[in-house]
């Protein structure tokens, strides 16, 4: 009997996109049978489109809100929309970077909307509404290639320290954590984030099992093993934010009418203030079901996810250590006290000496400059993190170029984060400049985008010399504040009209000469 040699599938997906050789494998295999099959196949440009190595991204912006990312992609293939719906933060916490999940979700090879940690339940249902429109490719394959909860390589580490940076009398509680892991354990780079694999809070475990009973049954976790109960709330089940199917389920199973059209409000986007941050034992507590089985709801949870920071040590400066700053999130909501999940991880529950978690995510366009090279850091609060990185880094290798740090926070006699660290760069004569931005020290208030306009020739000539320009913090108001302080000083500076201004800034930005770390 003669052998019947199978043809190798067709070289459909580039070894330049952005996927594993496994991922391309079985892209490669599944539009060769697309494409194979009777009937009129649906165009791959559709779904994923042609690689180009000049294409520009304007949605790939933290700062820009989901509509106006959408609008940005408007009439693009379905994964350029589906990245746009995105938080656009590449911070990996997903698995992917925003291009290559959407590409992914785009192609059929995977499955599950529901990764993208920072975009939370708005990006979700998004991403689920351009799924339900996509083409033939994306609805085919996803019936066929179950998601797959993407695992990280990651190493334990000593937690040497959590020194609280914030005064008395601030309104922050900001920690300096230090850890320490194994010689050539953990590679990074000035300018990476570190992923922490935290727990969630026991107190809030221990509520959530006496409500649902049984903390000693076993129910599926994400990567396929059962668990006990109390186990999977606690190491492996995200219960800080409900999925919307984990709410489909309380809806189903409601006893009034009216709880569930407050759960519809819920999946629907239109719920009030009174039901927002709603965690799991909320949806406990707040409504009244049948009985509902702890198995039935584990598997309809999220994964709980690593939490990423940007790293605030250098590996020059910092051999064997890796120093993150972490503001401890607490509140109050409902009557009831909340906590961040891995900032107060790190803040309260994590033993000192005890291993922790962690993983380098590297960074996507926010490395150093060259060492010649001027850099111009703007970074309020914990955006403060990266450049005491960079200082120590340029500082251990004697980097010629010019340092210039925008510092700012609330008040300076509770919140100078690293001060004595700050002044010490400058007495050395490591950091060239520093403007500081204390926005409660005075009636007007002022931010570190007001001292930029004060400077404004200045840093004009800095940029005109090379200069590069790093922003690290809040996304939504100072990043976008930042921004229009650059384009209106290169407008009045550069003599040039406002949308002129606006296509320098953009250009700057694609010479790698901007780059942002914005949450």
């Amino acid at each position: 009997m003669t052998e019947q040699l199978k043809a190798a599938p067709p070289h459909l997906i580039p070894d330049s996109a952005p996927f594993t050789a496994e991922q391309r494998a079985w892209l490669n295999g599944f539009f060769a049978g697309l494409l194979g099959a009777g009937g009129t196949p649906v165009a791959a440009a559709d779904v994923l489109p042609p690689a180009a190595s000049d294409e520009d991204f304007p949605w790939h912006d933290a700062a820009l809100t989901l509509d106006e990312r959408m609008k940005l992609a408007d009439g693009r293939p379905i994964a350029r929309r589906l990245m746009a719906a995105m938080a656009q933060l590449d911070c990996g916490q997903c698995g992917y970077l925003c291009q290559t999940y959407a590409e992914a979700l785009a192609a059929g090879a995977e499955t599950s909307p529901a990764r993208c940690v920072p975009g939370g339940r708005e990006t979700t249902r998004t991403l689920k509404a351009l799924l339900a429109e996509a083409p033939a490719p994306a609805a085919a394959a996803s019936a066929k290639a179950p998601a797959k909860t993407p695992q990280r390589a990651t190493v334990p580490a000593r937690l040497l320290s959590r020194e609280i940076l914030s005064k008395p009398g601030s309104q922050k509680e900001v920690r300096h954590i230090a850890l320490a892991f194994a010689d050539g354990a953990l590679a990074y780079e000035v300018g990476d984030s570190l992923g922490v694999v935290a727990e969630n809070c026991p107190d809030l475990v221990t509520a959530i099992v006496a409500r649902l009973g049984g903390g000693e049954a076993r129910v599926p976790c994400p990567d396929g093993v059962d668990r006990p109960l109390a186990e999977a709330l606690r190491a492996h089940l995200d219960i800080a934010r409900p999925s919307d199917d984990a709410i489909a389920l309380f809806r189903d199973r409601a006893l009034y009418p009216e709880d569930r059209a407050k759960l519809d409000s819920l999946l629907d986007g239109t719920a009030g203030d009174d039901l927002a941050e709603i965690d799991l034992h909320d949806l406990l507590t707040l409504f009244s079901t049948d009985s509902i089985a702890p198995a039935a709801l584990a598997e309809r949870l999220l994964p709980l996810q690593p939490r990423l920071y940007s790293i605030s040590s250098s590996p020059q400066a910092h051999r064997g250590e890796v120093h993150l700053t972490v503001s401890a999130v607490r509140w109050e909501r409902r009557g009831r006290a909340r906590k961040g999940v891995a900032s107060t991880f790190l803040a309260d529950r994590a033993l000192l000496n005890a291993p922790v978690q962690i993983y380098a995510q590297t960074s996507h366009g926010f490395h150093l400059a060259p060492d010649e090279a001027p850099i111009v850091m703007i970074g309020p609060g914990t955006g403060i993190a990266p450049f005491r990185a960079f200082l120590a880094e340029r500082e251990a290798r004697a980097a010629r170029g010019r340092n210039w740090l925008f510092f700012g926070d609330q008040r300076r006699a509770t919140d100078y984060l690293y001060e004595d660290e700050i002044e010490g760069f400058r007495a050395r004569g490591t950091l060239t400049r520093l403007d500081l931005a204390f926005s409660r020290d005075q009636l007007r208030k002022i931010y570190v985008q007001d001292r930029m306009r004060e400077s404004a020739a200045e840093l004009w000539s800095w940029l005109q010399d090379g200069a590069y320009v790093y922003v690290c913090g809040d996304a939504k108001r100072m990043a976008r504040d930042v921004h229009r302080a650059l384009i209106d000083i290169a407008a009045e500076l550069g003599r040039m009209p406002l949308h002129e201004a606006e296509q320098w800034l953009a250009a700057f930005g694609r010479e790698g000469r901007y780059r942002r770390d914005v949450y």
